[in-house]
């Protein structure tokens, strides 16, 4: 009995030791009494997006701009275009700092493209080829079929791939593992002597929709033509194939990697009253692929942030840090503009970085990343958006969160990801369907509203967000960084 006691009495006691402290014992009385102090303007801002003045703004513009624009591809005169016509925006309605800083980023064209199943019998499939991927001949390739369900069974029957066009009929899990057979397949299948590869969509729901996105190449593999197919098509192949029956697909891609471009980075400000070097960052990406309009990836994004400036402006709201919007260039071909940034600005001057890039839809709150100090004081804020039911919090365990941001976040800077109710966000992630009715203007309005109401109280509150830079990590990211990466020869 009393050796019963003991070991629970000392399980007890471990656990009591190893347990984190909480945020109350952490933020000191009187620092949660500031963050509770600003309760009325974000009060104020919800307000004034709801049912004031700014109600509807973020969807108009935003409206006006993917239908003035369309899609915007990195490399394109039609980002360029765009990032031209946001720049004299951001200066019209006062804000202040605006500029564009020059990046080099690739210059991929996707041209003519289709792929037709002419054995056993005629039928147009709907593709997209991948970004980075090469062309084919003229003529095209025309080509037997072999179907896999994943890696590993080609793998085990790799003497099938050869000479063939390899169709990877894989099982969507989650975005971040599925998207595997996106980058890899070309150069796995190529591995193995396949001519091109296909892939199923990597998304959990297709209407007949093909997903593009990059790939990239592996060194010392022969560079193959790529690009994803519908979950229907393959599915189809895959059946066809069990049965025995001969699949031939003609492909003709006429995708190629011209010399890179110069892009540029948006920036704009509302310059710190007291502090104006230590800055309070709100992002999303300008670019877009050139499919859809980039709507939702990252049109909204891109709207919320800067209209959380010009909210803020328009409200006379000055705090004493700077509060700097950016759009970043050339996202999607590999986070290209957030690297150049992070290769040229002081990182230790960053206070909190924000970034949405997971759709505009109804807001649940934060994803963060940052030391434990930070993610309470993050908490915190949180509580002051009750009114329209932002409860979600979760501290990353590995200090990544976004896609942008993710290389401040991973040495150090604290970080938010703005959480949504996005299920639906990747039916049309990288499609012909990323357009404006993704979009609705009340979530806009409420993503505008979060934004800049956080950014706000986190650059005018009297302490900084506690930083654990990593400086060694900070150098041997930096080096790895190349901007832009080197296309495909």
């Amino acid at each position: 009995m009393h050796i019963i006691f003991f070991i629970c009495f000392l399980n007890i006691f471990i656990t009591f030791i190893g347990s984190e402290p909480t945020c109350d014992e952490i933020l000191p009385k009187e620092l949660k009494q500031e963050i509770q102090s600003y309760q009325a303007i974000v009060d104020r801002i919800i307000k004034e997006v709801l049912s004031g003045g700014y109600q509807n703004k973020t969807y108009d513009e935003l409206a006006l701009f993917t239908d003035t624009f369309g899609s915007r591809i990195a490399g394109s005169d039609n980002l360029e275009n765009a990032i031209d016509y946001t720049l004299k925006k951001l200066q019209n309605i006062g804000l202040e700092n605006v500029h564009g800083e020059k990046v080099d980023v690739p210059h991929w064209v996707r041209g003519f493209e289709s792929a037709e199943l002419i054995q056993p019998r005629h039928q147009k499939l709907n593709m997209l080829s991948l970004g980075y991927s090469v062309g084919t001949p003229p003529e095209g390739i025309t080509a037997e079929v072999v179907v896999f369900r994943s890696f590993e069974e080609m793998y085990v029957n790799a003497a099938y791939a050869k000479n063939k066009i390899v169709v990877f009929n894989e099982k969507y899990t989650t975005y971040g593992e599925t998207v595997e057979y996106r980058s890899k397949s070309a150069s796995y299948a190529a591995h193995y002597g396949a001519l091109a590869v296909l892939i199923a969509s990597v998304t959990p729901f297709s209407l007949d929709t093909p997903h593009t996105g990059m790939q990239s190449y592996m060194d010392n593999v022969t560079q193959i033509p790529a690009a994803c197919i519908t979950h229907a098509d393959a599915h189809m192949l895959a059946r066809m194939q069990k049965r025995k029956t001969k699949l031939v697909i003609k492909l003709i891609m006429s995708a190629q990697n011209l010399p890179n471009r110069v892009s540029r980075n948006v920036i704009a400000d509302i310059t710190g009253n007291q502090y104006p070097s230590n800055v309070v960052i709100v992002s999303g990406h300008i670019d877009s692929w050139d499919v859809g309009q980039g709507a939702m990836d990252d049109g909204g994004g891109a709207f919320i942030s800067w209209n959380a400036l010009g909210l803020l402006k328009k409200l006379g709201l000055r705090a004493r840090r700077t509060i700097r919007s950016i759009l970043w260039t050339s996202e999607e071909f590999g986070l290209i503009g957030a690297a150049a940034y992070f290769k040229s600005f002081d990182i230790k001057s960053i206070n909190l970085i924000m970034e949405s890039d997971l759709g505009t839809f109804k807001p649940l709150g934060f994803d963060f990343a940052g030391n434990l100090k930070s993610s309470c004081i993050a908490q915190e804020i949180l509580k002051l958006f009750k009114s329209i039911d932002l409860t979600y919090f979760k501290k990353s365990s590995s200090n990544s969160v976004g896609s942008d941001i993710e290389l401040w976040t991973r040495v150090g800077v604290p970080g938010i990801s703005l959480k949504t109710l996005d299920e639906k966000y990747f039916w049309f992630h990288h499609t012909n369907a990323d357009t404006m009715d993704v979009e609705n203007p009340n979530e806009l309005d409420l993503c505008t509203a979060v934004f800049a109401a956080t950014s706000y109280v986190a650059a005018d509150l009297s302490i900084n967000f506690p930083q654990q830079i990593n400086n060694t990590l900070v150098d041997i990211m930096r080096q790895k960084q190349k901007t832009p990466l080197a296309p495909p020869q």
